[in-house]
């Protein structure tokens, strides 16, 4: 090895890199990724559809939900309502069964988040009767992306940033302790959460400058379809960033930050 190439190989040993890699491929990564927006696509959102229709305050719509969730304004955000918002009779239309078959379907989309991080750390796969974890799962996560989007008319700049990081770290926190029955220590799961959200910062920022300017050439080119294949890469970032928050989180805990994040009382006797 050359004389340039040695610092960086004992960089990447020093940091335990490789260790990383291997963990991304074991997971399969971009794959899980992929079924992840994919569930997100065909099971959450449905749910999220009808949630922001019913919403009192009427802001827009699951269309102005997902805009600001890609960070998108101006032209780019008014095509994606026009093309993507459901009918405003959508709730009203909405039968007690379609309303159980939707809260189904979000349980199967947070059952594949919760396998994800059961991989991640190692863990077996959590009994069927604590499905209930994934329905409080749901409803948290509902809340969390419709107080996100309350934010944006009613706080701007600085005091926006610094809610919407807080509520972000403490959701994916949270949610990775609840979904893994409290199996890992809370402060074994911080450095995942607060990747996660290093991660969908930047994925804001990249869907701002490069999604912004592709909807509308989509828009033009292929109308809705190509505004579908859109709104299905982000989220494939969006799967991306999640598990790969988490991984990063575990990865730093056991070479970097060294936790006994597993309890030693048995938690697995916890809540059932």
């Amino acid at each position: 090895m050359n004389r340039l190439g040695r610092p960086f190989h004992r960089l990447w040993v020093r940091l335990a890199a490789s260790h990383l890699v291997r963990q991304g491929r074991d997971l399969e990564l971009m794959h899980r990724a992929m079924g992840f927006a994919t569930l997100a696509l065909v099971t959450l959102a449905p749910l999220l559809i009808v949630v922001a229709a019913a919403d009192p305050l009427g802001r827009g719509g699951f269309a102005s939900w997902l805009a600001d969730g890609m960070g998108l304004s101006g032209r780019s955000a008014r095509v994606l309502t026009d093309i993507i918002s459901p009918p405003t009779e959508v709730v009203g239309t909405t039968s007690v069964w379609g309303g159980i078959a939707l809260g189904v379907f979000g349980v199967s989309f947070a059952a594949s988040v919760q396998n994800g991080y059961e991989r991640i750390w190692g863990l077996p796969s959590g009994p069927w009767h604590r499905v209930w974890r994934q329905m409080t799962w749901v409803v948290l996560l509902t809340a969390y992306l419709y107080q996100e989007v309350q934010t944006r008319t009613t706080l701007h700049g600085s005091a926006r940033i610094a809610l919407s990081t807080a509520t972000g770290i403490l959701f994916f926190w949270w949610g990775q302790h609840f979904l893994l029955g409290s199996q890992v220590r809370w402060r074994a799961l911080l450095p995942g959460a607060l990747a996660t959200m290093v991660g969908l910062i930047g994925l804001r920022g990249f869907s701002y400058l490069v999604f912004t300017s592709l909807i509308l050439d989509n828009a033009i080119s292929y109308g809705t379809v190509g505004i579908v294949l859109v709104v299905e890469s982000w989220l494939i970032g969006v799967g991306f960033v999640v598990f790969g928050g988490a991984m990063v989180g575990h990865w730093f805990g056991e070479h970097h930050w060294r936790p006994h994040h597993h309890r030693h009382e048995d938690a697995g006797e916890e809540g059932g």
